[in-house]
């Protein structure tokens, strides 16, 4: 897509920061329906946009050839396809973690509120409660050790096995020993 607007002179990325977010996508789809004036086009825009309507205007001004606008909409289909499988993909990761026994219950003793320190959240996140699930099969909250989120702790699932203690994770005041701890049972090498 962002070839093709660049074919198209449609320089919206150094407007915005995701062509494929509220502001980008609305602009998109109203030039692939036949939106050609730059004032409307910016009018689409999201109110979180920083760059004023005036800069959006003359991002807008552009060249809308047949085969760039062909290109455009054939790279949107392909990449709600790509969002679709990876709906799929959220799915079956899903079902996966559910299958695995759980070593706590959770309504005897429920997750912890998550204290979220990002702004914002990450496009490639799980569409489900990852986190929740992480829990119930590790029996402890992973995302508690400084520096490691629910996609970390997936990602290193493999090689850490189920095996490790609550009593590693729960030491807080050192995370940096924990997470050294946790990598250096699971075979991943020494790091103390």
């Amino acid at each position: 897509m962002q070839k093709a607007l660049n074919q198209m002179n449609l320089q919206i990325h150094h407007v915005i920061s995701d062509i494929t977010g509220i502001t980008g996508l609305r602009i998109i789809e109203a030039v692939l329906t036949g939106e050609r004036n730059p004032v409307k086009l910016a009018a689409l825009r999201d109110g979180r946009i920083k760059a004023s309507e005036e800069t959006i205007i003359k991002s807008l001004v552009g060249d809308y050839r047949r085969e760039h606008l062909f290109t455009l909409r054939q790279s949107l289909a392909a990449w709600r396809n790509y969002q679709k499988l990876m709906a799929e993909c959220d799915g079956e990761i899903e079902e996966q973690l559910a299958a695995f026994d759980a070593k706590i219950d959770v309504a005897a003793q429920p997750l912890p509120s998550a204290k979220v320190h990002r702004r914002h959240l990450y496009t490639n996140e799980p569409s489900f409660d990852l986190r929740g699930h992480l829990y119930r099969v590790f029996g402890v909250d992973l995302t508690a050790i400084p520096g490691i989120s629910a996609l970390t702790a997936i990602h290193c699932c493999p090689r850490w096995g189920r095996t490790f203690h609550d009593s590693v994770v729960a030491r807080r005041s050192r995370p940096g020993w924990a997470c050294a701890r946790i990598m250096t049972s699971a075979g991943a090498g020494n790091y103390r």
